[in-house]
């Protein structure tokens, strides 16, 4: 048995979130700041190839995805390398390369391993495009765990009453 809390998915799939679970949706919302700087367009981005390094989850809307992290109860000063992309509303969670592989069909979902590229900031404040949620440490990131982002995605996208039917 998990010991994740229930999620809501940002489609309105399941029933509220619960309280008190919001730590990734602060996180990820851009502050005034940072907006001004995205409007002074000064910061840059560059393609970087997945597959090698790391493996991309891709959520959309990014909201579904910011609800996972929160279920999962990760600490967000940890340095779980997430990228958002404002514009598009998609969340990009790296994990460890050969992995996002166990995500592929979720609604919602694609998943960027060997042969994709995605948009990375390459300045401190990234783009509206491209821009780090959680930035990776210096030193070696702690990747999400695949396995267990996987599961949460799926239970999450899961029909109301297969829900019903596992509680």
């Amino acid at each position: 048995m998990s010991t994740d809390p229930e999620i809501t998915m940002a489609n309105g799939s399941a029933s509220s979130r619960p309280p008190g679970i919001t730590a990734w949706h602060r996180l990820a919302d851009p502050t005034p700041q940072r907006l001004a700087l995205w409007a002074r367009g000064e910061d840059r981005t560059r393609w970087e190839a997945c597959g090698r390094d790391w493996d991309a989850v891709a959520v959309h809307p990014m909201a579904n995805g910011l609800d996972v992290l929160d279920a999962m109860g990760l600490h967000l000063d940890d340095g779980y390398p997430v990228l958002g992309d404002r514009i598009g509303d998609v969340l990009y969670v790296l994990v460890p390369p050969g992995t996002a592989h166990t995500a592929a069909g979720l609604p919602g979902v694609r998943v960027l391993g060997a042969g994709h590229q995605l948009l990375m900031p390459t300045t401190g404040h990234g783009t509206a495009a491209a821009h780090w949620i959680s930035p990776p440490p210096e030193a070696q990131p702690d990747f999400v765990p695949s396995g267990r982002f996987t599961a949460r995605l799926r239970a999450a996208s899961a029909p109301d009453h297969e829900k019903a039917a596992t509680s």
